[in-house]
């Protein structure tokens, strides 16, 4: 049976890619730039490439180290889709000490 495809992604050309996962090739090459591709699991479902704030979000969230994987009851659970609620959550980090890529995935701030 052949390997489920999973989505990696290029922020500087704001492309999405979906390709087999190969766990002895973890470095990936963006067909445009020639840069690193990101992986970002495969429950990820990539903004058009003219929302320049949706892939703000996303960088922001990469770099965060929050991923888009499945879970074992479904996806990947509550990801933020603007900037306002990035920085919400940031905020809220920032007051409580939690780290940044808990508090980007909680469903509601308190």
């Amino acid at each position: 049976m052949p390997h489920a495809k999973t989505s990696y992604v290029c922020l500087p050309c704001r492309a999405s890619y979906k390709q087999p996962y190969d766990g002895n090739r973890p470095r990936r090459i963006c067909p445009r730039c020639a840069g690193a591709l990101i992986h970002v699991g495969s429950a990820f479902a990539a903004p058009k490439r003219r929302d320049t704030a949706a892939w703000r979000t996303l960088s922001v969230l990469l770099h965060a180290g929050v991923g888009f994987h499945k879970s074992c009851c479904g996806g990947p659970g509550y990801r933020p889709r603007t900037l306002r609620e990035v920085r919400e959550r940031m905020a809220y980090a920032r007051c409580t000490g939690e780290s940044f890529a808990r508090s980007l995935a909680r469903p509601d701030v308190p």
